[in-house]
Order: structure tokens, then sequence, then C-alpha cells
């Protein structure tokens, strides 16, 4: 695995803040604040939140602080639908073109969910939750698919995390992995289709529902944002 930058390192801390709700949507990110804190100088603190805001978590603003990205609803409905699209056909390429090496890597992804749901911290196993979808569209065979659908789990990554947490269930979370690695070892291509659609069926109503029900942050400068 590639040693991440400084700067990845730094966007990863400010992804996390953003998650557990410490940086709200329209909050100022201000560069010369989050340097200080973390000892560093500002030009990993720039580097960082231009990642962030690739990924859709950071707007930029002309000769202004960035802040936290406030989330349309419609919009992130949308990408979502487009998401589970790319799920869908990242699975059943994956059943026909996925090594025996990747379906094991998805395997100890699913056993170390089962066996550590209930004492890893929410946000870290939500990152294992990604970190198996990720590996099925890697497991696809389809460069071009994987690279989208990172890009759109990216974009995501807020928003999905904040159903993830409304909607925690043990239970739902590891039986649903389950049956998608099931068919997946199987290389039952439809029973994969079928099991992935199940997992995320409620997905984009459950998101459209959290962004419209979260609050927004009054910057200092007493515009809503």
């Amino acid at each position: 695995m590639t040693k991440k930058t400084l700067a990845e390192q730094i966007a990863n801390q400010l992804r996390r803040s953003v998650l557990r709700g410490e940086l709200l949507p329209g909050m100022s990110v201000k560069e010369r604040d989050i340097a200080a804190d973390m000892g560093v100088s500002r030009t990993p603190i720039r580097e960082a939140i231009r990642i962030l805001s690739k990924e859709g978590l950071v707007e930029l603003r002309p000769s202004r602080s960035p802040i936290v990205a406030v989330p349309d609803k419609n919009k992130v409905g949308d990408q979502t639908e487009v998401l589970i699209a790319l799920e869908m056909l990242s699975v059943e390429l994956a059943c026909k073109n996925a090594s025996e090496s990747e379906i094991e890597n998805i395997a100890r992804i699913t056993a170390f969910m089962s066996e550590n749901f209930d004492t890893t911290d929410p946000l870290e196993m939500f990152e294992v939750d990604m970190s198996f979808h990720t590996a099925i569209a890697e497991a696809s065979g389809n460069r071009a698919l994987a690279e989208t659908h990172g890009t759109f789990l990216r974009r995501l990554w807020r928003a999905r995390y904040l159903s993830a947490r409304q909607r925690r269930n043990r239970e739902r979370v590891v039986n649903q992995h389950t049956s998608i690695l099931d068919a997946l070892s199987d290389r039952d291509s439809n029973a994969a289709r079928a099991a992935v659609e199940n997992h995320l069926l409620n997905l984009a109503d459950d998101i459209r529902s959290v962004i419209a029900q979260e609050s927004v942050y009054q910057d200092n400068e007493g515009n809503q944002t």
C-alpha cells in the first residue's frame, strides 16, 4: 500500500471531522487555524482542502475561506441512484472477473465486520463497510468502472455515513454483506445483483431524508451558506 502524503493524512482527519459533525455544513474551514492546531504549514492544509473539494465535502470560495459543502438533497439523491447502478454492475462483472484472491479479500472484510461490529467505532466500521464495496468494484476487472465508482463513492461519503449511522443495525449489515459475498463466491451474477439491490434498496430515499433534516451553520459573516 502506498504511504499517504501529509496532505492526504490531513484530508483524512478533516474528512472524519466532517463525518463526526465537528465541522458542520456551511462552517468555514480556516487554513491558518487548522495549520496552527496541527503544527504544520498552510501548504499541506491547502492541498488537503483541494482533495476534499474534489470529493464534494468542501466548497471553495473566491477571496473567502472555504466552507463545508451544503448538500442539495435532490442532487445527492440523483448521485446515489447512479452509485447504486454502478454497484450492481460492479458485482455482476466481479462474478465473472474476480480472482480468487480478490474474493478472499472481500471475505476477510466481511468476517471482520461480523466479528467486530459491536466493538468498533461506528465511523471506523463505516470505513470498513465502504472498503467492501470498493473491493467489489475493483474486482470487476473494469478500471473505468472502478474509477467512476470511486468518484461517486467519495462524493457521497458523508451522506452515506449519515444514512448508515441512522440505520445502524448489526444483523442487517452483516447478513446483507454475507449474502452478497455468498453470491459472489458462487459466481452467481443474478443472485449477486439481487443481493446488492436488496442491500441498497432504500439508500436514495434514506439519504434524501437525512440531508433534508440537517441544519446548516450560519457563518460569521451572517450569511446562510
